[in-house]
């Protein structure tokens, strides 16, 4: 069985101040403190909600 790829997204900075679909993303995401760590799957969905908080988030996709 092959392993599902992953990816780990830490939240860096706080979106106070940020337009309100950051916020929603970094929800969807289960992020809303500084260094929180989620681990999810890895998917177009995922991944296109952490581009557009990229400058709020560090990430590193894990096989």
């Amino acid at each position: 069985m092959a392993k599902q790829k992953t990816i780990k997204v830490v939240q860096i900075a706080s979106p106070i101040g940020r337009q309100g679909y950051q916020k929603k993303c970094l929800v969807g995401l289960g992020l809303n403190k500084i260094n929180r760590v989620k681990i999810l799957p890895f998917n177009a969905s995922i991944f296109g909600m952490v581009k557009k908080v990229k400058h709020l988030v560090k990430y590193e996709i894990q096989e």
